[in-house]
């Protein structure tokens, strides 16, 4: 239970106002479902002569009587009257009119409390997944390396719904089932105290019975959560890597690795859904074996003259306490699906309580670019191991620099520190003097367009694509960072021009295409500090030429950062810097250093090598 209160302690407070509509619909059900039953005794003692006892009028404030005693008594007496009077028929009559009006106050005031759970229940799935996905856009970089697409997405889908219904099951089990079985107990008090206290022996030796069956149902859930998740992630691989598996005829090998993933997650869904499927029954059983002894115990007590009540209200006792069995059983299903509710919020939690390391400053102070960006004895590592090595850099404003070496050499996470992706371990990162940490992230992302060698495209329009980030851009001007990309001619070639869809991650257009999109997004953008990184690896040497002619027109008055391998595209840097294993181990422009015949001179021969 202590799962389920922090549950809607959580998410419940927005809708309060829905939960307390519950309560008073439910709460009427109740009542008016004793008043629905009540209708038995007068059928069963009055019209059909059970009791032949002769009933007369008591007053309301009579002190020999007990106000319970006297509702009864001249409830009785009214009926006798209306036999009397009327003829038993027309009373029998009267009876079920009386029967179906409090029947559909019954089930209307059910409807409506089931009515009022669906904007709880749809707006805390809405909840869950904006704080999921606002998560995910607010944690660093580094924190999806660790977790695998697909996993997130499992989360998203499948343990959203898991939670959706156990939300469901708590606030049935708490805004409806105790009403009920609170209501039914007091009118059993009422009816007899005697019985009710034989039963209360009863329902927890029962109730123990059935909740012995769900206990270890969270941890089974927990563990079909995550092999869902495992699936899911290799999916996305498969996705993801389709080409790559055709090519290297591993379909085969891809096949039996789902199979053998889904196979298990198939054993385990069985156990669970076994051990859920036995609370039905199970509390069938113990239900009717409670009833049997009630009906025993007070029935022998009856025909013995013994009997605290008589045969027709022993009938309507009976009636309220199989209607007790219901949300009773109810709560043993709810038991077992907030179970798998609670092992699916663990995981979802994993997300939402995630820390977030690239953390603002409550104050920031106010970002300016004048003179230069300096790397002070930075160092950083991943996973343990250090991938810069007291980096100390300067580059001024207005100048172009270019960062070289071997693949893993940590010339991509030099920008990435810069942008804030990761914070440096050591060291520190400024920019006319400031501290890139005492800023606002959104300052300092707003100087900095970036190209990466994987060109990142959405499922939008390819103005929409260009103008991602850039409010109220107009046509003219996506139009002219397209031509300056050299993008625009063949985005016209396309069906729709500027409004065609791209596709998802741009899968319609060529390696090349895709590339001089990200450009002109970055151009159109128009930030003082240009980072590519890698940026023209995918274009053909044409394409490659013209957006290097009109990117240098661009690249005139701003800062740049090139990380590259080919020549053409460094060559007219006003600085190269030589990163092996995380340091720097040369740096001038690119004449000076292939005349020193060091490592970036084996750079290039090993590109002239290879070409």
């Amino acid at each position: 239970m202590k799962g389920v209160f922090t549950i809607l302690k959580r998410f419940l407070p927005p809708y309060k106002k829905y939960g307390a509509l519950i309560f008073i619909f439910n709460a009427l059900t109740a009542i008016f479902s004793i008043f629905s039953f009540v209708t038995i005794i007068p059928i069963l003692q009055i019209l059909f002569r059970i009791s032949s006892k002769s009933y007369y009028f008591i007053p309301w404030n009579s002190p020999d009587m007990s106000f319970t005693k006297i509702i009864q008594n001249n409830g009785y007496w009214y009926i006798t009257h209306l036999v009397e009077n009327y003829g038993a028929s027309t009373t029998l009559l009267g009876l079920a009119i009386w029967l179906m009006i409090i029947t559909i106050f019954k089930t209307g005031t059910a409807y409506f409390g089931s009515y009022f759970l669906v904007p709880i229940r749809t707006g805390i799935v809405r909840d869950i997944r904006n704080q999921i996905n606002d998560k995910i856009l607010a944690l660093p970089i580094g924190f999806f390396s660790e977790e695998r697409k697909g996993d997130i997405l499992a989360r998203m889908s499948g343990d959203v719904d898991e939670v959706e219904r156990s939300v469901l099951s708590s606030l049935v089990l708490i805004l409806k089932n105790p009403i009920l079985i609170v209501t039914y107990l007091t009118t059993m008090l009422i009816i007899s105290w005697e019985l009710t206290l034989f039963v209360f022996i009863l329902l927890p030796v029962t109730s123990y019975a059935m909740g012995t069956v769900g206990r270890k149902l969270k941890q089974k859930s927990l563990d079909a959560q995550n092999k869902w998740g495992e699936l899911m992630s290799q999916v996305e691989e498969t996705l993801s890597g389709l080409k790559i598996i055709k090519a290297f005829n591993a379909e085969g090998k891809i096949s039996q690795r789902f199979r053998d993933g889904n196979k298990k997650l198939r054993k385990i869904t069985a156990r669970i859904i076994r051990r859920q499927e036995l609370a039905s029954p199970l509390g069938e059983f113990l239900g009717t074996l409670t009833i049997v002894i009630v009906l025993c115990f007070g029935g022998t007590l009856i025909l013995q003259g013994r009997g605290v009540i008589d045969a027709p209200t022993f009938m309507f006792y009976i009636t309220i306490f199989f209607n007790i069995i219901s949300p009773a059983k109810e709560f043993s299903k709810s038991a077992y699906t907030i179970q798998r509710g609670l092992a699916s919020m663990e995981r979802i939690d994993e997300i939402l309580t995630a820390e977030n390391t690239i953390v603002e400053k409550e104050n920031p102070e106010k970002l300016t670019f004048e003179k230069q960006i300096e790397y002070n004895n930075v160092w950083f590592k991943y996973n343990g191991d250090w991938v810069i090595k007291g980096i100390n850099l300067r580059i001024q404003k207005g100048k172009t620099i270019a960062l070289v070496g071997e693949s893993g050499s940590g010339k991509s996470t030099l920008v990435d520190l810069l942008l804030r992706f990761y914070d440096v371990q050591k060291g520190e990162i400024l920019i006319d003097g400031t501290n890139i940490k005492d800023v606002s992230l959104n300052d300092l992302r707003s100087l900095i367009g970036i190209v990466t060698q994987e060109a990142i495209l959405f499922n939008d329009t390819f103005f929409n694509n260009i103008a991602f980030g850039v409010e109220h851009a107009t046509r003219e001007e996506v139009v002219k960072a397209a031509k300056i990309a050299n993008a625009h001619n063949f985005i016209m070639a396309t069906p729709n021009g500027y409004d065609t869809v791209v596709g998802e991650r741009g899968e319609k257009l060529s390696g090349g295409q895709r590339q001089r999109v990200c450009i002109a997004r970055a151009v159109l953008k128009n930030p003082q500090i240009f980072i590519f990184d890698e940026a023209t690896s995918a274009l053909d040497s044409v394409s490659e030429k013209l957006v290097q002619n009109a990117l240098e027109n661009i690249m005139k008055d701003r800062t740049t950062i090139m990380i590259a391998h080919r020549l053409s595209t460094i060559r007219n840097a006003d600085e190269i810097y030589v990163i092996h294993q995380g340091t720097i181990v040369e740096k001038g422009n690119h004449d000076e250093l292939y005349n020193r015949n060091g490592y970036y001179w084996k750079l290039c021969n090993m590109q002239i090598n290879f070409q």
